[in-house]
């Protein structure tokens, strides 16, 4: 083992079973051959070692690429692994260079820096597609009438769209918490050494913009032992499950005999081992039960970082599955839930049912009242009174009668005939038209928020390029300087 030279004997396969993160580690070892490479161009750059020396180590690293790690090597972690196969490859006067000016702690926070920053790109890419497939999908729903809830009772008449829409709303918010994030993962601790930094005339931005960053974690402490990077990273991803979480719960109950609103696509539902005619919600319950995972990762996170004190402690190695887990998980719930709003159906007679069977215009009799004069809470009790009546009389509130409308006016000098006019010209249709605030379920406000997010899609995917652009671009100029080297 490379690193014992301190303590008498290797460690026994119990403890080497134990501590060793060679497993967790196949998620960044790409990343540190990469980061190795950058550190060792920087080496030759600044004449730490010789153009021979670089030469070797490059090519060994290069050759690295390709090749499978073996778990059962003996090397604690994945950095121990790959310089001790450098070693092999290019020999101890030359490989042993490698790890000059440079330790496993601000050698690790860069791999996982790069694997974030790697993840918040291809889960921002995805969370775009979404968002633009619920944009997508409320273009053919903008006349689909649906109702609206609040503590799960029919509140007020709405669109399809607009449900829609709200949709990408809240996605859109974890998109740009995402994008935002980016900014603080993508700095280099590269050079920070163990904690202390190091007394070799190291250049740290040169390896900061040979690897795409856009600037270097400035304090040596701060950039090996700080986590609260990956605290935010994995808590915007909590976030955003359980947005997808509620999406999910909707389309559950939506999908029910008790509802119709939806039917799920067969590709994202499970048969019954014995009821032969049940179609189950399963992929969409696993999406709220993988929202727990997540929240379990962040909680796990926390606790772990909270009680270290300043420095490294070996416990940091145990929050790297949680972080691979945050992203694995969270990106294929997000192609699965564009898939399922691509492709489930839309029940629109039934929904336009439901909400014409309800007393849902009860409010906008309320407010058509207001616009005679006549005080809101004198409206709202004339209105409760309508749909009292109507259920009691097991019918809408536009077939109620001369003298049922007369008695939801006494103890007050509402003119009955007024509400009598109202009642006749207030439908759900008409409701909907009628509705003008900005961001309402009114028809005239779903073009405007579909113009209007369909453009913000286009210029966030063009703010994406640009970044991914950037990265790769560095990436590429590092390649072509090691190409040319070897």
């Amino acid at each position: 083992m490379l690193y014992r030279s301190r303590l008498g004997t290797d460690l026994s396969n119990i403890t080497l079973d134990y501590v060793s993160s060679i497993d967790d580690d196949s998620q960044i070892a790409l990343y540190d051959i990469i980061g190795s490479q950058a550190h060792t161009v920087m080496l030759l750059e600044n004449k730490i070692i010789s153009k021979n020396d670089a030469k070797k180590i490059l090519s060994s690293l290069e050759d690295l690429k390709s090749e499978k790690f073996d778990s059962s090597s003996g090397a604690e972690d994945i950095h121990e692994l790959i310089e001790s196969l450098v070693i092999k490859k290019s020999g101890m006067a030359s490989g042993g260079k490698m790890h000059t000016a440079r330790s496993r702690n601000d050698q690790v926070v860069l791999d996982i820096r790069m694997k974030i920053r790697d993840d918040i790109n291809i889960i921002c890419n995805c969370l775009l597609d979404t968002i633009e497939s619920l944009v997508s999908v409320s273009k053919n729903h903008q006349k689909t009438i649906m109702p609206f809830y609040t503590h799960l009772q029919q509140a007020q008449a709405g669109l399809f769209s607009h449900y829609l829409l709200a949709q990408a709303d809240v996605l859109s918010r974890d998109f740009q918490r995402l994008f935002d994030t980016f900014e603080r993962i993508n700095q280099s601790p590269l050079g920070a050494g163990p904690i202390g930094g190091t007394s070799i005339a190291i250049d740290r931005h040169s390896t900061a913009k040979m690897l795409g960053f856009d600037n270097v974690v400035e304090n040596s402490l701060d950039a090996t032992s700080a986590r609260d990077f990956v605290a935010e990273y994995v808590a915007m991803i909590t976030i955003l499950m359980t947005n997808l979480s509620r999406i999910s719960e909707d389309f559950i109950i939506w999908s029910t005999s008790e509802f119709s609103f939806i039917e799920l696509s067969d590709e994202f539902t499970s048969p019954s081992s014995v009821m032969p005619q049940k179609k189950n919600p399963d992929i969409l319950e696993l999406t709220r039960g993988k929202t727990a995972e997540i929240i379990g990762n962040l909680t796990a996170i926390l606790t772990t970082v909270k009680g270290l004190s300043s420095g490294y402690g070996r416990d940091l190695q145990q929050i790297k599955s949680s972080i691979w887990s945050t992203s694995k998980i969270s990106i294929s719930a997000l192609l699965i839930i564009k898939s399922i709003i691509l492709t489930m159906k839309v029940n629109e007679k039934q929904m336009k049912k439901v909400t014409e069977s309800s007393n849902l215009i009860a409010l906008d009799i309320a407010e058509k009242l207001v616009q005679e004069g006549i005080p809101f809470r004198v409206t709202h009790k004339i209105a409760g009174v309508l749909v009292q009546l109507a259920h009691d009389s097991k019918k809408p509130i536009s077939k109620l009668t001369t003298s049922e409308i007369k008695k939801s006016i006494e103890g007050t000098k509402v003119d009955y005939q007024i509400v009598s006019k109202i009642i006749s010209t207030t439908s759900v249709v008409s409701s909907l038209k009628d509705r003008k605030s900005f961001g309402s379920s009114g028809y005239d406000e779903q073009k405007r928020m579909i113009s209007d997010r369909t453009q913000k899609i286009n210029t966030w995917r063009s703010d994406m390029s640009k970044r991914e652009n950037k990265i790769k671009s560095s990436l590429d100029e590092l390649k072509k300087s090691i190409d040319e080297l070897i």
